[in-house]
């Protein structure tokens, strides 16, 4: 068994992720078990921007996840580019707890971005209306909680209700073809399952 820590900077994430992370792995590698572990809120600005803030939520992390667990950051992109902070944070990480494996992941631009590519799967749910547009990029628009809330019913899309939810219900098959910042959270769970899964045939 490994244990998966998360580093999330929002209120629906500590809810949302965890429900996602067990999906993922019933999906991805149904031979593994994991404990997914209740996520680590941070403020995204304090805790990339402050050295004490960054290594005292690390050093948690690490003594949460133990000897055979692992440290997932999940952080929203915003307007950085994934590909170019993410590596960044995963090498000042490294430095903060080299005792344990860590994975960074950027959602482009936001966790949300993730419902607006499994979007034709939550059509109808929670009182999302889903049109489909030709060429669409999921990843494309600032504001993706603002994009849901225009498309439901009460005209808002709640995050401490609506992202757990929609986690529960998503399509990942459709998020992980059309959203390049999921396709990278399966491939990092994949990697460190097949990590936790060489640890225990030792």
């Amino acid at each position: 068994m490994t244990t998966v820590v998360s580093i999330v900077e929002g209120d629906g994430e500590v809810a949302a992720l965890p429900i996602l992370l067990r999906r993922i792995c019933a999906w991805l590698t149904p031979d593994v078990h994991a404990a997914v572990s209740q996520p680590i809120r941070v403020r995204r600005d304090r805790f990339l921007n402050r050295d004490e803030e960054f290594r005292r939520h690390l050093l948690l992390a690490a003594a949460k996840a133990g000897d055979k667990g692992w440290i997932l950051v999940l952080l929203d992109a915003d307007d950085d580019c994934p590909a170019e902070l993410a590596p960044q944070v995963l090498e000042r990480a490294r430095a903060v707890v080299p005792h344990r494996p860590v994975s960074v992941v950027l959602a482009n631009r936001e966790y949300e971005a993730w419902f607006l590519a499994s979007g034709a799967s939550l059509h109808g749910k929670r009182g999302f209306a889903y049109a489909h547009s030709p060429g669409f990029d999921p990843e494309q628009p600032r504001d993706a909680k603002g994009w849901l809330g225009e498309r439901m019913a009460g005209g808002k899309y709640r995050e401490t209700t609506d992202q757990p939810a929609f986690s529960a219900a998503m399509d990942l098959g459709q998020a992980f073809d059309l959203s390049r910042s999921f396709r990278k959270l399966c491939s990092e769970w994949s990697k460190q399952a097949a990590r936790a899964g060489g640890q225990s045939d030792q």
